[in-house]
């Protein structure tokens, strides 16, 4: 378990991070590539994919707040619609900018995969667009793998962007 940093809180996210949930994501969608959203969003337009994680089953949300500051979350999703995928999800970590750097992403997936350990998932996948080294040392330090990349997947900022994918065995196995 990574060094829990000073003061920091992590729970399942609610209605009342709604606000913190979308102003966190709002950043990375204005400034970076690592979301190929565009444009940014209003937390009436946020709260179906808030209600999308519900407190318990292979699909999570965990916030992490120090004092009355949001500094981030973490996300397990579906990774593709049809059921066979099922007993994949697609992870995530954003953090505020204030947070970078403080190990609050390793918490947090610390956090989210310590949650998932009793869940049906089998597979979990990370897309990382490129470059974002900090992104990769992340997953690698949790297991994940490269397991291929997309050229060119994303066009954002004027120019395309790469997304390198990754895997991690969480072992378990559906029945029937």
């Amino acid at each position: 378990m990574p060094q829990e940093p000073e003061g920091v809180q992590v729970r399942p996210g609610t209605e009342a991070d709604l606000e913190g949930l979308t102003e966190v994501y709002n950043h990375y969608v204005r400034e970076t590539a690592v979301t190929f959203d565009t444009a940014p969003c209003s937390p009436e337009q946020r709260r179906p994919w808030l209600h999308s994680h519900p407190e318990d089953g292979p699909h999570r949300l965990l916030v992490a707040w120090t004092g009355d500051r949001m500094t981030g979350y973490a996300t397990s999703s579906p990774f593709r619609p049809k059921p066979a995928y099922a007993s994949s999800v697609e992870v995530s970590v954003y953090l505020a900018p204030h947070a970078v750097g403080r190990g609050i992403g390793a918490l947090l997936y610390d956090r989210l995969f310590a949650a998932l350990a009793d869940e049906p998932v089998h597979r979990a996948f990370a897309g990382i667009a490129l470059p974002n080294e900090a992104s990769v040392r992340l997953h690698e330090r949790f297991g994940f793998r490269r397991v291929g990349e997309f050229t060119e997947a994303g066009w954002k900022f004027g120019r395309f962007w790469d997304v390198r994918w990754y895997e991690k065995s969480l072992g378990h196995h559906p029945s029937g």
